[in-house]
């Protein structure tokens, strides 16, 4: 069963596992594949599972805090921004992750499982050979050649510290981690396919693609009434990271194209990038295009305000830079936009285009302005299609991708993982 998921069948083994996690999460997780799948989906089925995570608040100390009906274990943070700062948060960091020798060997865990750190997967192998465990790597994105291409592009604040950093893990995670683990969930097929070209056997690596939240999601559309997006103009919304290596000025050159045969559309801009002065080489560049007039940054929202965004948009975009790097992502974005009932257009890449094709949602077509754009004015100017796709596609993310599916596929490979059963 390891390799494509699907929903559905049931765990073969129904005794609730015991697992203790590792994350380069902070506390309290944000990200939905630990706060919705094991938070709530997974322990809501009766298992348990702690985590050890690292504080997002400045800290001092550490301290045990309840989560999910589990607890976790916080390390305390410094969140100054020098290098000598940062170092010391992710030496303190790793000292607290120690914490995990003690409790394996308290026999209260049928498993580790490390989810995107390194040198802490060392210490969790190590734990789970001692005391007879299992050890289980989660990476849901490629960090390794991340940080050599940050480094590369000199994009990094540190560009010597991101290249020693990625050469170091890029070593250990294929070379140590890897290997040593009894499983391994990534994130996509592609990346399931790119791990295993490093040797690693496809029978012990499972993809797992990013999902939405299902509750409170109506399984029909809902009547929105504007109040964040004029009524009167067709709108066009990019939900997400706004930082550099996401190449939004892509968006901005595809929209003046828009504008040339749609002057009256807006582009709206929902979310922010850490570094401000990437978000205002973004509003530079709408100037320069003399576009700025038409693209709203609406800054960093809550989810439920940026949802509302979304709802009300007439067209959603999910343009991803093409490169290895995100070739293997499953655009979380894409998803959200597909379960609010919205027509899209993408980019070809692998899991955006199957996701497409597969609902019906909208047009996925090449990295190319001229393309992206007509695709876009194809839908501003047909709403009675954009409304059907935006239903097909709800449909299909509610049921594939919403998380009692995926938590499905997840308890179903744990619960073999535990029990020693061999795909």
């Amino acid at each position: 069963m390891s390799g494509s998921w699907e929903g559905g069948s049931g765990p073969a083994h129904s005794r609730p596992f015991r697992l203790l996690m590792l994350a380069s999460d902070t506390y309290p997780p944000q990200r939905v594949d630990v706060s919705i799948l094991f938070g709530e989906e997974l322990a809501a089925r009766g298992h348990r599972i702690d985590l050890i995570l690292q504080s997002e608040a400045a800290c001092e100390r550490g301290y045990i805090a309840p989560w999910g009906g589990g607890q976790v274990w916080v390390a305390p943070a410094d969140r100054g921004d020098s290098l000598l700062r940062r170092l010391r948060k992710h030496l303190s960091s790793i000292r607290h992750d120690a914490k995990l020798f003690g409790l394996m060997r308290s026999g209260r865990y049928d498993a580790v499982e490390v989810k995107d750190k390194f040198i802490s997967a060392l210490f969790a192998a190590v734990a789970a050979r001692l005391y007879h465990k299992r050890f289980i790597y989660w990476l849901s994105y490629p960090f390794p050649e991340f940080y050599l291409m940050r480094a590369k592009e000199s994009s990094a604040r540190y560009p010597l510290l991101y290249r020693i950093r990625g050469e170091a893990f890029r070593f250990l995670l294929y070379r140590i981690v890897l290997p040593a683990a009894d499983h391994v969930f990534v994130q996509s097929e592609k990346m399931r396919k790119d791990v295993a070209a490093q040797g690693i056997p496809l029978s012990k690596l499972t993809a797992v693609p990013m999902g939405i939240r299902t509750e409170g999601l109506s399984a029909s559309p809902e009547p929105t009434d504007r109040s964040v997006i004029s009524p009167n103009e067709p709108s066009v919304l990019y939900l997400g990271s706004l930082a550099r290596e996401r190449h939004i000025e892509f968006l901005l050159r595809t929209f003046a194209r828009v504008l040339e045969e749609m002057p009256q559309a807006k582009l709206y801009l929902v979310g922010s990038a850490e570094d401000p002065r990437e978000q205002q080489y973004l509003v530079d560049e709408a100037k320069r295009l003399g576009v700025l007039q038409a693209v709203v940054f609406s800054g960093q929202l809550p989810q439920r305000e940026a949802f509302r965004f979304v709802r009300e948009a007439d067209v959603c975009v999910s343009p991803l830079y093409p490169t290895p790097i995100y070739e293997v992502a499953t655009p979380t974005k894409l998803v959200e936009y597909m379960a609010l009932g919205k027509a899209v257009v993408a980019n070809t890449h692998p899991d955006q285009r199957m996701l497409i094709e597969e609902s019906g949602c909208g047009y996925c077509v090449p990295y190319e302005e001229q393309a992206f754009a007509q695709a876009v004015l194809k839908l501003l100017r047909a709403p009675e299609l954009a409304r059907e796709m935006g239903e097909r596609g709800r449909r299909y993310a509610l049921e594939k991708r919403g998380y009692p599916a995926i938590a499905d596929l997840v308890e179903r490979e744990m619960q073999r993982i535990v029990a020693g059963v061999h795909p």
